[in-house]
Order: C-alpha cells, then sequence, then structure tokens
C-alpha cells in the first residue's frame, strides 16, 4: 500500500482572515522549525461579504481580492473561492461579482485556484467561462452514504470532494479506495456537528437562502448543546474528530493527505488555536502567540 509523507492542509478564512494570515504565513514559511515537518498549506478557501453564489457558511471580509490573491501567491497557496450555494438558479449565473472574483482568480499565476461548488449548474457555467480554475465538491451535498461519496470521486470535474463528516472514521470502506480517489479524498477534521444531527442539509440550505438576499427563517440548531456554539474542545469529543495523531498514524499511512480545517465563521483567535493545533509543534506555541498577539495589524476576537 503507498501512504503520502505530507498532509496538505486546506485553511479557513481567504477573505475573512486576511489580517491573521498576513502574519501568520511568513512565521510558517521564514520559521519551518516552529512547525511540524510532515504539513504543509495547500489552499486557503473563503468568500468575502455578500457573495450571491456564497454557501456553507455566511462570507464576510472586505478585504480588496487583488490583495488577498497577491498574498496566497506570494506564498504559493491555492486560492479557493467558497462558492457551495445550493439554491442558484439560471438568472444567478450573471452576478457581477462572483463572475469578477472567478476572473481575477482564473488570471492569477501558479499554483492554480478552485472553487469549492455545491450547484452543477454553477459548475457547467464555471467549467466553460473559467477553464483555468479546479473545482472541489462540497460537504454541503450532504453524502453519508459510501457509495454515492465514491460516485463523486469518480466524476472528473472534481480534483478533490470533501466527504460527508461521518464518514471520517468508515476505514474498512476508505481503505477500499484507489489511489487516485484516496489523492482527491480532503477530509473535514474538526466539525463539531453530532454526528446523529438530522438537519444538516437543511441548515446549510437557510445560508444559500440568506446569500440569495430571501426572506428566511433563521434556522435554529436542535442540537443539546447548540446554545454554546462552535468550540473546538469540543469538536475533539466528536467521533468524527480528526487529530494529528489519527493523520500521522492512520490517514498517511493509508494513503490519504488532505485536510480541512473548518472555521471561516469563528473568530481569528479561535482559528489561530487551530493553526497552533494541527500545525505548530507544541514548544513554539508561546512564540506564535507572541508574534500574533503583539501585532497591532490584527484585531483577535
Amino acid at each position: 500500500m503507498s501512504s503520502s509523507t505530507t498532509a496538505r492542509f486546506h485553511l479557513p478564512g481567504l477573505f475573512e482572515f486576511y489580517e491573521l494570515y498576513s502574519l501568520f504565513l511568513p512565521l510558517f514559511y521564514e520559521h519551518r522549525e516552529y512547525f511540524y515537518p510532515w504539513c504543509s498549506i495547500a489552499s486557503i478557501y473563503g468568500a468575502p461579504a455578500d457573495c450571491l453564489w456564497g454557501g456553507g457558511r455566511a462570507g464576510y471580509g472586505d478585504d480588496d481580492a487583488r490583495d488577498v490573491l497577491s498574498l496566497m501567491q506570494k506564498y504559493g497557496i491555492s486560492a479557493r473561492l467558497t462558492f457551495s450555494n445550493s439554491l442558484l438558479r439560471r438568472e444567478h449565473l450573471a452576478d457581477k461579482k462572483c463572475n469578477a472574483l472567478c476572473a481575477l482568480f482564473a488570471a492569477g499565476a501558479a499554483p492554480a485556484n478552485g472553487v469549492i461548488v455545491h450547484s452543477d449548474l454553477l459548475l457547467d457555467y464555471l467549467k466553460e467561462k473559467y477553464p483555468s480554475l479546479y473545482f472541489v465538491s462540497s460537504t454541503t451535498k450532504v453524502l453519508p452514504e459510501f457509495s454515492r461519496l465514491r460516485d463523486e470521486l469518480d466524476r472528473e470535474d472534481f480534483s478533490f470532494v470533501v466527504p460527508d463528516f461521518r464518514l471520517n472514521k468508515a476505514f474498512d470502506k476508505l481503505s477500499s479506495l484507489t489511489l487516485l480517489q484516496k489523492d482527491k479524498v480532503e477530509f473535514l477534521c474538526n466539525e463539531c456537528c453530532s454526528t446523529a444531527c438530522p438537519e444538516r442539509k437543511l441548515c446549510y440550505e437557510s445560508v444559500s437562502r440568506k446569500n440569495l438576499g430571501e426572506e428566511v427563517q433563521e434556522h435554529i440548531c436542535t442540537s443539546p448543546e447548540a446554545a454554546s456554539g462552535y468550540r473546538f474542545s469540543k469538536a475533539m469529543q466528536q467521533e468524527s474528530f480528526i487529530s494529528t495523531a489519527d493523520i500521522l498514524n492512520t490517514y498517511l499511512p493509508m494513503g490519504f493527505s488532505n485536510f480541512k480545517i473548518e472555521g471561516r465563521s469563528l473568530g481569528s483567535a479561535v482559528v489561530l488555536e487551530m493553526l497552533l493545533y494541527y500545525l505548530t509543534k507544541p514548544e513554539y506555541h508561546l512564540q506564535v502567540r507572541e508574534a500574533i498577539y503583539l501585532d497591532a495589524m490584527v484585531d483577535l476576537f
């Protein structure tokens, strides 16, 4: 069995945490001794505020897209637009803001940039109009059946597929995938939702309707712990959680190398804790925290 030696992380907050990454990325690349040698940053994903095509979570952040793209290109990181709205109609494809973003990212220098999509309508449109972009199948499709994951992996349209987090520990089935299929799997590591949640798709659809500007009743999560919001410590207790030890001892030896970190709707301080946990050697946590906290450029919240 072939195995991977490097974990390729896909991080949240391309627009949402631009200021945080402006500080963190120089540390990551100029002080590699602070960070695990087996990890790399493959992409950063997100969307600015008021994107019609947005989905999954409501995007925010008003930094200039050219500055965002320039930062990614400086460090050779792929930028991904999170355009996973599940309810798009044909008239939405003409949206000027989303098209302008795609045009900018499609014209970017190497590495290639991508779009995370749910809608096949949008996928077909983007393939024709912006062929230099690559595409990622969104976990918002909510495909908990392994057979549907396998079908999605076999679609040539997608360079990566983010499975439903409930399949994270289905090792007997995951081990049956081919090497080509494994290369396309991008596990969502730190989902906080319960694996028993029956309303995940409704939650995503509520966000899609909001991004379309529709009047929609707020989706109320029925989880007993919903009132406390997202807690990284709570996510770590989930059966679906993928730890650094899991990555090193199980997933990499099995041939999986792509790992997605959730968090673009959270505060930058919480995302920093995730960057510390997944990328940073424990003995250097303080140095990284100090470099971020003591810089007046970013407001951590």
